[in-house]
């Protein structure tokens, strides 16, 4: 009988910050230096146009970002969470798809696909697709308790007690 070594555990992979898109080594051979410099600074547009609910620009934004580098997931992600803002569910659902198969570690593409189903009228995926952001989130994750406000919305087909509508209101000042 002989006995087969067993595999060596793979490390933990690091959280991606937002800063470390940035820095991570470009994937695609034809940006350069001028083109890493107009993604950055189209990305950040971007992102300011999605916390200013200028879902539109936003979404001009992220669109010349994806031109730029269409395999980047974050600005996958982004576009989801424009057309989610525009209650463009089915494009939203396709960009959080794509972010997942581009990179199955980004955390916000579940969350964000599970709104988008449930928009959709899709219960059975949206639980789904929470249920695999809190599996796979940490533990001290900022919209943890939100996810599971929102799964337990869904499984009981009820709303949140008025206290935690009201804790939840002061967590967002």
């Amino acid at each position: 009988m002989t006995w087969e070594t067993p595999a060596p555990p793979t490390p933990a992979q690091a959280r991606l910050r937002f800063a470390d898109v940035f820095t991570m080594p470009t994937r695609t051979p034809s940006l350069n230096a001028t083109n890493s410099g107009e993604l950055r600074t189209r990305f950040e547009q971007g992102v300011m146009m999605l916390h200013m609910k200028q879902y539109e620009f936003a979404l001009t934004a992220f669109h010349q970002v994806l031109a730029l580098e269409p395999k980047l997931p974050e600005a996958h992600v982004n576009m989801g969470f424009a057309l989610l803002g525009l209650k463009q569910w089915r494009g939203a659902r396709d960009f959080f798809e794509s972010a997942i198969e581009l990179r199955r570690d980004q955390m916000n593409a579940y969350y964000g696909l599970a709104i988008a189903l449930e928009g959709q009228g899709d219960m059975p995926g949206a639980m789904g697709a929470m249920q695999t952001y809190l599996h796979r989130a940490a533990a001290d994750d900022p919209f943890r308790a939100r996810a599971e406000s929102a799964l337990w919305e869904w499984r009981t087909g009820t709303t949140r007690p008025e206290s935690a509508k009201l804790e939840q209101a002061h967590g967002e000042q």
